[in-house]
């Protein structure tokens, strides 16, 4: 039984607000290639965000890099979310231009040029944002099939969304949840991986720091002096790597370090603990890169994430599961609406576990089908990002921003393709689909997946 009190509410008329063809719920990396996409194949299109600003775990969670949009050989992610990586480095000055000018795997996040790029990709596509508002509920058809509107809390008040078309980019799937999808949560125990407050430190001497690498001959050299800070008590146990050093320029850098664990972002009272936590945890990694690691000796941070960075909570039952198998044999599917060849990376779930690597030869991907944007039990919604239907170990590959970016892109063009033609999502051309995803930048693979007449079922 449970403890948990109720109270009745009394019937409220709300007013509607708006009328639109596609709503995309949530501004990280994939709901933004969604509204574009959208936006840009013709359809009226809204963005709900709950944050004043665009770009999810890279704004939000200060997360200081992209990871890579390559196969170690070539793009694969290419389309709106490379085009907005590039005009982020076009934004930055002339040093960041120069150093990073042709890098196209691991480029530094400079988040408030970032913010400014998103902010103006979506106005000239088209998209209409809307701010500081959340998605209190959702409206459904009468057979329960579909989703006839949504239900926005913002401080203008309550009002009503009406649409043709949903996009949940929440990272989350809580529209999928409100609507009832079936969806699993972490492992086989309910463990999740862990979070991470990532931060910017300024007043480093990146010359320094180069120094003490060369110096020690050694790249395990930074490694043994975490090691050996866990030792002596100035870090907790835990993650013993710093893999997210991320110069934006050489007296700035973001940093990914550390976890902590236990955080369901579901969950508002995980994620009030988890931004407690990570900036205490912060404060104590500034007090070891002062004391342990040379060119940090008056490093000052400026900034932690406004919100623990989140790795993984719900992945959607879609049509499609998309699998460990899938990824080993770098499968190719007739529906693929993107490719990834980013490795599975699997957080520990606590603080004497190990981490987990896989990765896929140079030069291999494999396909995303577009089956696994589309939940069970829903016609006109899609699911792109972290949330997307594939297995435990996929999902920690697939989690990150350029894959994100290339699922969003599939479904806003989707969405957009289903309005045209009136059909649902499962109603869409695959051919069509793949023809102008391929138009507009993308890459399925050489050859191209032919497609032919299949339908996403």
């Amino acid at each position: 039984m449970s403890d948990v009190k109720h109270i009745s509410l009394p019937a409220q008329e709300i007013p509607v607000s708006r009328e639109v063809d596609v709503v995309v719920v949530g501004g990280g990396a994939s709901g933004i290639g969604a509204a574009v996409a959208a936006a840009s194949n013709g359809a009226r299109t809204l963005l709900i965000e709950q944050r004043g600003f665009l770009g999810g775990m890279g704004t939000v969670s200060l997360v200081p890099a992209f990871c890579p949009f390559t196969d170690k050989e070539k793009p694969i992610i290419r389309g709106i979310g490379m085009e907005l990586m590039e005009r982020m480095k076009e934004a930055c000055n002339a040093d960041y231009r120069r150093e990073y000018a042709d890098t196209l795997d691991w480029v530094p996040i400079d988040p408030e040029a970032l913010k400014r790029v998103y902010d103006d990709a979506l106005l000239e596509s088209g998209v209409e944002p809307l701010f500081h508002s959340f998605v209190y509920d959702v409206i459904k058809s009468g057979d329960g099939r579909s989703i006839e509107g949504i239900v926005v809390v913002n401080k203008t008040g309550r009002s009503a969304v009406r649409c043709s078309y949903v996009i949940d980019a929440t990272g989350d799937a809580d529209i999928a949840a409100l609507a009832g999808v079936p969806f699993q949560k972490g492992g086989e125990q309910g463990e999740l991986q862990p979070g991470s407050m990532c931060y910017l430190l300024a007043n480093v001497d990146r010359g320094r720091f180069r120094r003490f690498l060369e110096e020690s001959g050694d790249t395990g050299q930074l490694h043994r002096t975490v090691e050996r800070a866990i030792a002596e008590g100035a870090l907790p146990e835990g993650r013993k790597s710093i893999s997210g050093l991320a110069w934006v320029n050489d007296y700035l850098v973001g940093v990914n370090f550390g976890h902590v664990f236990g955080i369901d972002g579901t969950k508002a009272e995980d994620l009030t603990r988890g931004a407690i936590e990570g900036r205490r945890l912060a404060r104590r990694q500034l007090a070891f890169f002062q004391n342990y690691v040379p060119g940090f000796e008056q490093a000052h941070l400026v900034a932690s994430g406004e919100q623990v960075g989140i790795r993984e909570t719900r992945r959607i039952q879609g049509d499609y599961v998309l699998t460990a198998e899938d990824f080993m044999e770098a499968r190719t599917f007739p529906d693929d609406i993107a490719r990834n060849a980013y490795y599975i990376d699997i957080h520990m779930a606590h603080s004497k576990a190990n981490m987990h690597f896989t990765h896929l030869k140079p030069g291999e991907s494999h396909g995303v089908p577009y089956r696994v944007l589309l939940p069970l039990g829903i016609d006109n919604l899609w699911v792109p990002g972290r949330a997307a239907s594939s297995d435990r170990a996929v999902q920690g590959s697939l989690r990150v921003m350029p894959n994100c970016f290339a699922m969003g892109q599939a479904s806003g063009t989707a969405a957009a393709l289903a309005l045209r033609d009136g059909v649902g999502a499962r109603g869409v051309e695959i051919g069509e689909l793949q023809r102008v995803l391929l138009e507009q930048g993308a890459w399925l693979g050489e050859p191209a997946p032919s497609g032919s007449s299949a339908r996403g079922i």
